[in-house]
């Protein structure tokens, strides 16, 4: 066994000698009472006077503390069956002088009234002796006084517990980081992390920093005290950071944001102060703080609610000092994570705290297919399933969304049984993840069903025939999660969208209440999703892209979020903006509806085609629509429209 392994069976041993300790503490006071109580056999008055006050065995009676009658009987009745246990000595040879049974008196009027009334025709003579005593037991003397003294041990121990890092009161101050090292490291290494080839860059060179500092210190290098990664969910922060975890060889502390604060006034600064003191004893080391933006957001925003600093302030005032303070801080990395960047507070993110920023974005079609590479050595594939495709089928999808979708594919082909995990399997998860669940049991009137076919009919024939709307892959009128329909589209991979392309895309998400309102003469409330998502981008059209010429090249979007609770721009603008965006949804309406007037043969047959099969496929659509003008590049990803009719 190891120093360490030692060490620890030490300290077992101590606590567990410590309890017995208590234990006997506690017997050792009670025991006397307890023999007191036991060495004498317990009888009652009925007992007393029918098997003893009768028969004239009883020598005499001492009443002790006017409560407890103590008997003892006559040597001659040491070989009477009735007494012979009770009166041998249990320490040898010899009577046992007694006192042989006792019993509860009650009163003394009473008992003495009871006696006299027993022995109302004994003789002078064989009436027995009664006398009265006095006796104290020092335990119950003193119980009284140690069993409070003995319960405030017990508390101020689990009070003042903290000292030994255990629970208690006092350890609200402490910090709550879990602590990773040599013996119980992550199993997170770079090879694990895929598609994120700058930020590995960016982190591994800390990492070569603590293994070989003499490579940079020689040339006055210095390493950064702060590196803060920030991106949507699901791309990969906290992965990077268990991957540095996995490959330092240094102390690494982890822990939330949120455990800094407590509801209790000045526990936040104190935890960030022991952390830091923790880290800097153990120094070289690095410090992972996950949701950073719980504790570090920007000060003097919550002071709209408080009117003054709250806790959580407190605490971003004390991490920023111990991160670069009049203090020296040698040897602690901090590595925070946060997917709220624009919510930080620009103290903590200036150079001194945190030098490097690494931004992560949503994988593009290389970095997804080096991700599907890694979640799929562990299936079972057949030879169908490629990386490659996979890649192409994945609209905007984060690492963790990637991850999801291998996951479901083989749930779904172990459900059925399968060897391998095939194509399909994967694209039925994609459906699933995208689009929900189907639900083969929820019930649609005729009517409603072909509403539903015309609604997305509409959007297939508007996506097909503009030719800068993302290309269709698929439509259905299979309920699937809250939608009652859908379309899956492939946009290619653009950084930039122009006017035009905006415009196309709000065209065809119009059109499928554009077809409901041509084919019946009325509309439905199916549009809903569609409708949230051209207002949204007819009102970024013309606040923030610029792309209205009466408001002008002029942008309100609010990058830091500081703008929370008063609008950028006058009633006047706001008004014009409005105007502007009713005007625009308004003639996009027309225009889309003109699209389908002119292609409603084309709309009706691949209406009834739905109603006939529920689901079809771009093949399907070449056929009654033709060949569409735009093809699909092979680093296209998918995207679902889902309608809540």
């Amino acid at each position: 066994m190891d120093q360490q392994n030692t060490g620890k069976e030490k300290g077992r041993l101590f606590k567990i000698g410590t309890g017995w300790l208590y234990l006997i503490l506690i017997l050792a006071l009670l025991l006397p009472s307890i023999l007191d109580y036991s060495s004498t056999n317990q009888i009652t008055w009925k007992d007393f006077e029918q098997k003893m006050l009768s028969r004239h065995a009883v020598d005499k009676v001492v009443v002790v503390n006017n409560e407890i009658a103590k008997v003892y009987i006559k040597p001659e009745f040491a070989n009477d069956p009735a007494f012979k246990d009770v009166m041998k000595n249990p320490m040898g040879k010899g009577i046992n002088p007694g006192p042989h049974f006792q019993f509860t008196i009650g009163s003394i009027e009473s008992f003495e009234r009871k006696l006299d009334e027993a022995q109302e025709h004994f003789s002078e003579n064989d009436k027995i002796n009664i006398s009265y005593a006095k006796s104290s037991n020092w335990t119950t003397t003193l119980l009284p006084w140690l069993i409070p003294i003995f319960l405030m041990v017990i508390f101020f121990r689990f009070f003042l517990n903290g000292s030994t890092g255990g629970s208690s009161v006092l350890n609200f101050g402490r910090s709550t980081a879990q602590l990773l090292d040599k013996s119980d490291k992550s199993s997170v290494t770079f090879e694990d992390v895929a598609g994120l080839e700058e930020a590995k860059q960016e982190v591994k060179e800390i990492v070569d920093f603590l293994k070989n500092p003499v490579r940079y210190t020689k040339l006055g290098a210095k390493i950064p005290k702060g590196v803060i990664i920030v991106g949507p969910t699901g791309t990969g922060k906290t992965l990077l950071a268990k991957a540095v975890a996995g490959e330092a060889q240094v102390p690494f502390f982890s822990l939330s944001g949120s455990e800094f604060v407590e509801m209790f006034v000045g526990v936040g600064a104190s935890r960030v102060r022991d952390l830091f003191k923790r880290a800097k004893e153990k120094a070289p080391s690095i410090i992972f703080i996950d949701e950073i933006d719980a504790v570090g957001r920007s000060r003097g925003k919550n002071t709209f609610y408080t009117g003054a600093n709250d806790e959580r302030e407190s605490t971003l005032n004390q991490l920023l000092t111990e991160m670069d303070g009049f203090g020296t801080n040698s040897g602690v990395i901090v590595l925070a994570a946060t997917n709220r960047g624009d919510m930080l507070d620009h103290a903590l993110l200036r150079p001194g705290r945190f030098d490097r920023h690494i931004y992560l974005d949503l994988p593009n079609y290389n970095e997804r297919k080096a991700i599907f590479r890694v979640h799929l050595k562990v299936l079972i594939l057949a030879e169908s399933v490629s990386a490659d495709f996979l890649a192409s089928q994945t609209p905007g999808f984060s690492g963790a969304d990637i991850a999801n979708i291998c996951n479901e594919a083989a749930l779904i082909a172990a459900r059925n049984r399968k060897d391998k995990v095939e194509r399909q399997d994967f694209m039925d998860a994609l459906d699933r993840i995208v689009a929900g669940l189907e639900k083969k049991s929820k019930i649609l009137s005729a009517k409603e069903k072909k509403t539903i076919a015309y609604h997305e009919a509409g959007h297939a024939v508007a996506s097909w025939f503009l030719k800068n709307a993302d290309p269709l892959v698929k439509v259905s009128i299979i309920p699937r999660g809250k939608s009652l329909g859908s379309a899956w589209y492939l946009p290619e991979e653009r950084q930039l969208k122009t006017l035009t392309e905006l415009e196309e895309h709000i065209f065809v998400a119009l059109a499928g209440r554009a077809a409901e309102e041509l084919t019946f003469g009325e509309i439905s409330s199916g549009a809903l999703d569609d409708l949230e998502r051209v207002t949204k981008d007819a009102y970024a059209m013309a606040m923030y892209y610029g792309f209205n010429k009466k408001i002008g090249n002029v942008s309100f979007y609010d990058s830091g979020g500081r703008e929370a609770f008063q609008k950028p721009y006058s009633e006047e603008t706001a008004k014009l903006i409005d105007e502007e965006v009713r005007k625009f949804v308004e003639t996009s309406y027309i225009n889309t509806k003109n699209l389908l007037v002119h292609h409603q043969h084309e709309l009706t047959k691949i209406a009834e085609l739905l109603l006939q099969r529920e689901v079809i496929f771009k093949e399907d659509l070449e056929k009654i629509l033709g060949e569409r003008i735009e093809e699909i590049s092979e680093t296209n990803t998918m995207e679902v429209a889902n309608n809540n009719m």
